[in-house]
């Protein structure tokens, strides 16, 4: 019997979380909030995925899962990451009637100081996500992949803001823990535990 199992404590999973946000594209340099857009990586994105494959190697994996928006297919293929399952709960949020827009454009538009996490989207060609839209989708995920982390580690490729949001679900905080989060493109994060406790190790690497 395990420690955890003694202790009466489900047992926790040995392997880590890597989170893989893609490569800087046109409007993530720009500011401009992409959802559901599919943009393709910047040559500078795809040189920054190609630098996170020395960090990616200090990992092994037995499960692969990314988002189906090209511009994390394309960062997973030359971070040297053989994707084993495109999951559409990994796409980025969907900001409605503020897909392609600036905070400051949307601020400006608004007479306040508009934040996506505390007040949220509005509908548009799309019809918008709540953040606790897209901590659902986080959870499915999360959901999917625990087995796997008991084998060992498992990359989740995707998006900033979905990824910063799975991160609070994934810490048993609440999904506006990820307002307090920077995740820069290309680059890594790492989730795993303390004894049962669910911890960041590592947070927005490149090196």
């Amino acid at each position: 019997m395990s420690d955890d199992e003694s202790s009466g404590h489900p047992p926790i999973p040995q392997g880590r979380l890597v989170l893989v946000r893609h490569g800087e594209t046109e409007w993530s340099r720009s500011g401009q909030h992409t959802g559901v857009t599919d943009l393709p990586l910047l040559p500078e994105g795809e040189d920054a995925a190609r630098s996170v494959r020395p960090v990616l190697q200090e990992f092994s994996f037995v499960h692969v899962r990314c988002s189906p928006l090209r511009r994390a297919q394309h960062t997973a293929e030359l971070a040297g990451l053989e994707v084993d399952t495109i999951d559409e709960d990994l796409r980025e949020w969907d900001y409605g009637a503020y897909e392609g827009i600036t905070t400051a454009q949307i601020r400006e538009e608004l007479g306040y100081p508009w934040t996506v996490f505390e007040h949220g989207v509005a509908p548009g060609e799309t019809r918008g996500e709540t953040v606790e839209e897209v901590a659902a989708r986080a959870s499915r995920v999360l959901r999917e992949v625990w087995s796997q982390l008991h084998e060992g580690d498992v990359a989740l490729v995707g998006h900033g803001h979905a990824l910063r949001i799975l991160t609070g679900v994934y810490l048993r905080s609440e999904p506006r823990f990820g307002r307090n989060l920077e995740f820069a493109t290309g680059s890594v994060c790492v989730l795993g535990h303390h004894h049962e406790d669910p911890v960041i190790q590592a947070w927005s690497r490149r090196r």
